[in-house]
Parts: structure tokens; sequence; C-alpha cells
């Protein structure tokens, strides 16, 4: 034999040799079958690293008919006029979803496959491809209450998990903060910052995080005996929170306190109230909700509500394995608690 040569791959028959087993039970550790004692599948684990054993992912498809993939579905983001929703990639939301996904899922040699689905075309392409096996499941961040895709993955029996509770009820697992707690927080530190003349910005009201976060804030509100919060409605952005402040402003010019119901919108409520030469913290006292990369940017930083979404996203990555190894698993719900992190703006 030529010196020169390349040596050849490790095989099945090198793994099986270092672990004192078959070929057949290394291939069925390998391909994740159940029935093999746990001392044995140590072993057979072991030998793989040992010898730099790579199953082939081919190969092993045929067998499990899993093509260890997921899909990484945004839906909704561009709106059925069909554009290509660019404003995903600069949303900091969105970095922290798939920093928790991706965070969780590399290390098990697993690479989410993104998939957009802002058109009733794209959203058929997204369910033809999971039908056909070209991934396994699905995690699935929806931006808008009607989107109909969480019924048609519930309908069509894929495995999939989604990011917040969906709008209207649906047998699919979704993982999600409690939102009206993350509001009570907000109220209850605005109040006992001394805070009396207090209005909110609310997120779209129909979003399901958008209403219960005005409901839990109004709600902790009353019972601190304020049983009048004003609202002006925002969209979840920058821009929007800056208006909404302006409007909030002009017809309540006395106000001492804002909870704007996410940290875009709370930096935008920022802006407006720097044009009015109102401080921060001394006139008004802000709180943000999210704890987004937007909190610490913010000038003064924001005491804002921690939604622990990177967390989050790893739990429905977690979730949607134990739904693909186990067809049976009911759809389940978890729920996060927030935190309040107290910066400067209050």
């Amino acid at each position: 034999m030529r010196e020169d040569l390349p040596p050849s791959s490790p095989t099945l028959e090198d793994v099986a040799r270092a672990a004192g087993v078959s070929r057949a039970t290394v291939s069925r550790v390998i391909n994740g079958i159940r029935n093999v004692d746990s001392t044995i599948q140590e072993a057979v684990r072991q030998a793989v690293a040992a010898t730099g054993y790579v199953p082939n992912r081919a190969a092993r498809s045929l067998v499990t008919r899993r093509t260890g993939g997921i899909a990484l579905v945004v839906s909704g983001a561009g709106g059925e006029d069909g554009h290509f929703p660019v404003q995903v990639f600069t949303d900091p939301f969105f970095g922290r979803v798939v920093a928790g996904i991706v965070g969780f899922l590399r290390p098990r040699g697993i690479h989410p496959v993104l998939m957009f689905a802002e058109t009733a075309e794209a959203r058929a392409q997204v369910l033809a491809s999971l039908r056909q096996g070209d991934a396994d499941g699905a995690v699935l961040v929806s931006t808008h209450s009607e989107d109909p895709l969480p019924e048609l993955l519930a309908e069509a029996r894929l495995p999939a998990v989604l990011f917040a509770r969906p709008a209207r009820p649906v047998p699919i697992s979704y993982v999600d903060v409690d939102h009206q707690a993350g509001a009570k927080l907000a109220a209850d530190h605005l109040v006992a910052r001394g805070r009396s003349r207090i209005v909110t910005i609310s997120g779209p009201l129909d979003v399901p995080a958008g209403q219960a976060r005005l409901t839990g804030f109004r709600d902790a509100m009353a019972a601190h005996g304020h049983p009048f919060v004003p609202c002006a409605e925002g969209g979840f952005t920058a821009h929007s929170g800056e208006e909404a402040m302006e409007r909030l402003l002009a017809e309540h010019p006395a106000l001492d306190g804002v909870f704007a119901a996410n940290d875009l919108m709370a930096q935008g409520a920022l802006l407006a109230l720097r044009h009015h030469g109102r401080g921060v913290p001394d006139d008004v006292a802000v709180v943000g909700f999210d704890d987004s990369s937007a909190a610490a940017a913010c000038r003064p930083a924001l005491t804002t509500v921690r939604h622990p979404v990177e967390d989050m996203a790893a739990e429905m990555a977690r979730l949607l394995l134990r739904h693909i190894e186990q067809p049976g698993h009911r759809p389940t719900s978890i729920i996060f608690e927030p935190a309040l992190v107290v910066r400067d703006s209050s």
C-alpha cells in the first residue's frame, strides 16, 4: 500500500470492535432505537468518540425516517403582499430567538433551516416541505394574530412548537412568559417610586401579548387604587412608541410615569419625552418590557421587565425534539416567570 494514501474512515465494524458488541447493536444505538441496555449504549457512544466514526446521515434517515434537521419558521412577517421580511433581521427579538434555538441545537449536531411563511403560497410550501420529510419538525415564530399556520400544522399532525400562546385555541405546544405578571411588576415598581399620574403604551391589542400586558398592568394599578390608566396603542416599534408618547403628552401633560409594553416602544417614548424637555427619571419614570439590547442602549438605560427569550427559545427546541422522538406526546404549554431589571430610567 502506498504510504501517502489517506486512511479510510472509521466504519460501524470499527466501532463494534472497540465497544465489544455486534455491528447490529451499534446500528441500533446510533439510530436511536430504545431497546438497548443503557450500559451498552454508553459503551457504543464512547467507542464512537474514540474511533471518530461519523454516521452516514442519508443511510441513517432510511432507517429512522428522519432527516436530523428542523425548520425555524417565521410566519407572517412580510404580509400577504409577498415582500421579503427584511425587518425580521433587524429586530432584536428575533435575534434572541435564533440565539436560543441555535445555542441548544448546535451541540447536538442539529442546524435549523430558516423558512418564511409570509403568504398563503409560502405557508403551503412550508407544509409540503415538512410533509415530505425535508425537516423532522418546526419551531414557529408567528408575527400576527390571524396567522393560520399554527392550526394548519396541528391539523396535519406535524411536530411543531410555537413561540407564544396562539391567538385562537389550537392543539399545539407553545412556550410563553407570564405577561400579566410582568406588567404587574412594572406597575408595582412605578407606584413604589411615588408616581401617581401613570400612563401606558400598549402593544397591538389584536396580539395576545399586547392584550395580556395591558390587562395585567391595569389590574395591578387598580389594586393600587388607580381605577383608570390612560393608554395609547403602539405597534411594538420605536416609531410607534414615539407617536403614542406624543399623544399621551398632549392629552395628559402632567403624567409622571410610563409603562411601555416593549423596549422598542419605550425607546421611542424616551425620544418624545426628551423632545418635550421632560427629564427621565426626575420628571417622568419609564419602564419597558423585554430586557432586549434596546434597553441597555437607551439613555438613560431602561428599567424593564425581563422576558427570558433565549431560555424560552431553547425550551422550544427541547420540546420539539421530544415531539419528534415521541410522536404520541400530547401538546403542552410551558410558561416562564418574568423579572424586573431596574436601571436608570425609573
